[in-house]
């Protein structure tokens, strides 16, 4: 058996990479972190032009009906170039969560529309990873009160809104209920993470429980695990090239034998790391028995791999690395987001460690 991509694969992912690419490079992000949305809101155009919103969705309801190995070769292209675009809970999450046979009704209702790109969704669902005190959701007679914070893809006004009380997915419509969405601010600007007010909004309930929970959370850490490598490898790669062009002592400093090391780590730790996540959404799509430990495995080791990558790369580019005018911060902020999401390293190799039957504390 051959683990490579298929023809079909190759072509997502590079037609993702060329698109991504020809719109987005490190000034328009900086402008992008100033405030000027114009990217945010091309990328969308693009992605829907593209169909890349349905590429999970079945195809009886307009989508692709793909699995999450092809949402992860998507993420690994928009990590790369650190675009600001809705793909986790909007393109991932959201539609996994109404794949559920016994949500036929919803999904056949809000499904068309996600793939059409004529509704955004957002996910709020930090509370099931970790509670905070001034955040918490309660439901009394099928209406939702409460805050949720860290909710993923709400900067596009989404019309629905995906959320987690008592262990069931519920679905609320922004359109008809009385819903307040803020932005978070964190250190990074191309992920906004937003706070979401529920004032007593009339739910509706998603099959499935616990299990469909799970399923979602893990086809998220995966996808973000994916965004990770994409980002990681664009680290090395700028790392290198700019040791071939930066001169020290009238040579290179890539010639030096000590930023060779630096850069050998760098590729030695990650190159490993894309079977992982490769085999990760794979068994998403096709081993489930292995799907919640191959995610964990994929989200903390990414976590910890991607962080120290791009502090070696940092130093790789010497004072540089810390300005704006290289722009190298917005793809390690990046990082230092992702890693959080859906449960820092220590969370997830601990749900790890319980799936195995350890019972240890991590």
């Amino acid at each position: 058996m051959e683990f490579a991509l298929s023809e079909e694969q190759e072509i997502l992912s590079e037609s993702v990479s060329k698109m991504i690419e020809s719109v987005c490079d490190v000034d328009i992000i900086r402008n992008h972190s100033g405030g000027d949305k114009e990217l945010r809101n091309i990328l969308k155009d693009q992605f829907v032009e593209m169909g890349l919103p349905g590429l999970l969705i079945p195809e009886e309801y307009g989508g692709s009906g793909l699995g999450v190995f092809e949402a992860s070769l998507v993420a690994e292209q928009i990590g790369k170039y650190v675009a600001p675009v809705l793909w986790v809970a909007n393109s991932v999450m959201v539609p996994i969560s109404l794949s559920d046979k016994g949500s036929s009704d919803l999904a056949e209702k809000w499904l068309p529309q996600i793939a059409k790109g004529e509704v955004s969704a957002c996910i709020a669902i930090n509370e099931v990873i970790g509670s905070r005190e001034d955040a918490g959701l309660n439901i009394e007679k099928g209406k939702i009160s409460g805050t949720s914070i860290f909710a993923l893809d709400g900067e596009h006004e989404p019309r629905i809104i995906v959320t987690v009380v008592d262990n069931n997915f519920y679905l609320v419509d922004t359109k008809e209920e009385d819903v307040e969405i803020s932005e978070i601010p964190t250190i990074d600007s191309t992920r906004p993470v937003s706070e979401v007010i529920f004032n007593s909004c009339k739910a509706e309930e998603i099959s499935g429980g616990k299990e469909i929970i799970d399923k979602v959370i893990d086809a998220g850490r995966v996808v973000l695990a994916a965004d990770m490598l994409g980002t990681s490898d664009s680290m090395l790669k700028k790392a290198v090239e700019y040791s071939l062009e930066r001169k020290q002592f009238n040579r290179v400093i890539g010639s030096f034998q000590a930023v060779k090391h630096m850069c050998a780590e760098m590729a030695a730790e990650l190159e490993p790391c894309r079977s992982l996540v490769w085999y990760s959404a794979y068994a998403q799509d096709s081993i489930p028995e292995e799907s919640r430990l191959a995610a964990c495995h994929a989200k903390a080791h990414l976590s910890e791999v991607a962080h120290n990558l791009a502090r070696i790369a940092t130093q790789v580019h010497g004072g540089m690395g810390f300005t704006d005018l290289l722009g190298l911060h917005y793809w390690f902020k990046r990082i230092g987001l992702a890693r959080q999401i859906l449960g820092g390293p220590g969370r997830v190799r601990k749900e790890a460690a319980e799936i195995q039957g350890f019972g240890v504390q991590v």
